[in-house]
């Protein structure tokens, strides 16, 4: 029973949005880090990321059953009651938002709220069942926890926090077509209007080759603003075109789910090496903020 519980929050992406929420508080911290503020930061981040799943578990055991990946789900299969699980994701998201408001700042707090609000509200209840843009609108929820990272360091929404919000969500989408496009039938199966599905994964090649020019190019400019050094901005390089090599590859593939698969490894890889490298390699320049940060600051105060 207490692995159904801890199967409803999705631990997997849980730690891969620890991973980046740690990479923004890294980047921001520039080796001046506070332990403390960093632990409180990963346990709120986990919280309010696993009260996201759980609801979303609730929302979707209906096509759950009908995906091979996610039938036996806990709350699909009746093990455990909607109640339990939606009072535990309330507690969760509680607590999480409880510590970021007593402990961070107000931007981590409100990004926080954005993320939970995009994932559960527009996302899981909105567009996942009835747009092929659902993707799009999800990948903003993905890339709140490191903007959540690093403004709890900042405490502004500066150049620095819309570039990572950028380059997370441009990263989002090629790594969600590869899902889709390796789980082509439980999509199709559940009804489910992904890109791939939709309109065929041809179409989907093209976009992705959009949106990792367009994941490059934002993660570049962390270099460009002066945030990060030489090795990140010869290793990004380098993989994004490996990336865009990989894309292309699938032209000439006979088993297009097994292609999908080397894609969304190879995303993971270069989402990790990302994070890694904004953690290690920044620079101690303070960079100049955008220019309603400080409005922003004021009407909050």
């Amino acid at each position: 029973m207490f692995k159904d519980y801890v199967s409803l929050t999705k631990p997997g992406i849980i730690f891969g949005n620890l991973i980046a929420a740690a990479s923004g508080f890294f980047l921001a911290a520039k080796g001046n880090i506070d332990w403390f503020l960093l632990l409180i930061v990963l346990i709120g981040t986990a919280c309010i990321v696993a009260a996201g799943c759980i609801i979303n578990n609730y929302v979707d055991r209906d096509i759950d059953l009908k995906m091979s990946r996610t039938k036996d789900r806990a709350l699909a299969q009746g093990r455990i009651s909607v109640g339990s699980a939606l009072f535990m994701a309330l507690v969760l998201g509680t607590i999480g938002f409880a510590l970021l408001h007593l402990y961070t700042t107000v931007y981590a707090v409100l990004f926080g709220a954005i993320g939970l609000l995009v994932y559960v509200g527009l996302y899981t209840l909105k567009y996942k069942r009835n747009s092929v843009y659902g993707t799009l609108v999800g990948s903003l929820s993905g890339a709140c926890p490191p903007v959540m990272g690093y403004v709890s360091v900042s405490n502004g929404f500066d150049v620095g926090a819309a570039i990572l919000l950028l380059t997370f969500c441009f990263w989002q989408i090629p790594h969600s077509y590869a899902i889709a496009i390796c789980r082509f039938d439980d999509y199709k199966a559940a009804n489910i209007p992904v890109l791939p599905v939709k309109y065929g994964i041809q179409t989907a090649r093209y976009h992705m080759y959009v949106y990792i020019v367009a994941f490059a190019v934002a993660a570049l400019f962390l270099f460009e603003r002066g945030f990060v050094g030489n090795v990140y901005a010869l290793v990004i390089t380098l993989m994004s075109i490996y990336w865009i090599y990989l894309v292309k590859a699938g032209y000439n593939v006979d088993d297009e789910k097994a292609w999908g698969r080397r894609l969304f490894v190879f995303s993971i890889i270069m989402i990790m090496v990302f994070s890694v490298l904004i953690s290690v390699d920044y620079v101690n320049y303070e960079p100049v903020g955008l220019a309603f940060t400080h409005y922003l600051s004021m009407v909050i105060a």
